[in-house]
């Protein structure tokens, strides 16, 4: 099958499709849509996918799907050769993957993003914001996924749901948090480091999906970088945006 595969790789959840076809040695056309060009909003893409986002997937210039959970699932079920940990066939275990890719959409993709939309990135490129307490919110739901991961979907095993070995559903989430290093130093710390067992799954998923995971992630790390170096002499802080509003 010819699989186009529509991202931009400061997407989470199109570093996440990325990273999964590459380590299941899935063969693809990766096209580039430039978010920060708009180029998810052009009518050639609108014409692909209806709600401007990415990643999109095309299969043999005819199928398109959209929705990240989605691509994922479908690309373990019509393309030979995944390894069925990722989406095993077992009916138990799939549910458990549904149920953690269902709270991350309410949880995780509600928090970590926003929150560095709306402290970092948003007031770098001088865009609006939400309301003052977005932030703040955000923090404090994303303190909260983080001790659920904690506390209940990492107490069994080493990953979340198959316990020796990444599931699609660790590939999606730890693609969320790494969104997280472009924060500052001082805050990723602050946030991320109390939950150990976070930490290590997020190091664990990165080995399991290695050399592919950091490749992707290139760019995510370059503009950490550059926002970091700019932070240490023009920090940006809860204050000072809402003073803005």
């Amino acid at each position: 099958m010819a699989l186009k595969v529509y991202v931009d790789r400061m997407s989470q959840p199109s570093r996440a499709v990325l990273i999964f076809c590459k380590v299941n040695g899935i063969d693809y056309e990766e096209i580039l849509v430039d978010i920060s060009k708009h180029k998810h909003v052009a009518p050639e893409y609108k014409a692909i996918n209806p709600m401007c986002q990415v990643p999109t997937v095309v299969v043999d210039g005819k199928f398109k799907l959209f929705e990240s959970h989605a691509i994922l699932i479908y690309i373990c079920c019509a393309f030979p050769g995944v390894a069925s940990h990722w989406y095993p066939s077992d009916p138990f275990q799939r549910s458990k993957i549904h149920s953690v890719l269902d709270w991350h959409h309410s949880n995780l993709r509600q928090s970590a993003g926003v929150l560095v939309w709306n402290t970092i990135l948003a007031p770098r490129h001088g865009l609006p914001l939400k309301h003052p307490l977005v932030a703040e919110e955000s923090e404090k739901l994303l303190v909260r996924s983080l001790s659920k991961l904690e506390d209940f979907w990492l107490k069994d095993g080493q990953f979340l749901v198959v316990s020796s070995q990444p599931s699609i559903a660790d590939i999606r989430l730890v693609c969320e948090i790494m969104q997280l290093e472009l924060l500052s130093e001082k805050d990723y710390d602050r946030i991320l480091k109390p939950y150990k067992k976070v930490v290590q799954w997020i190091e664990d998923t990165r080995r399991a999906t290695a050399p592919h995971f950091d490749e992707v992630h290139g760019i995510l790390f370059k503009v950490q970088k550059r926002l970091r170096k700019r932070m240490a002499t023009e920090p940006v802080n809860y204050n000072h945006l809402k003073s803005k509003l």
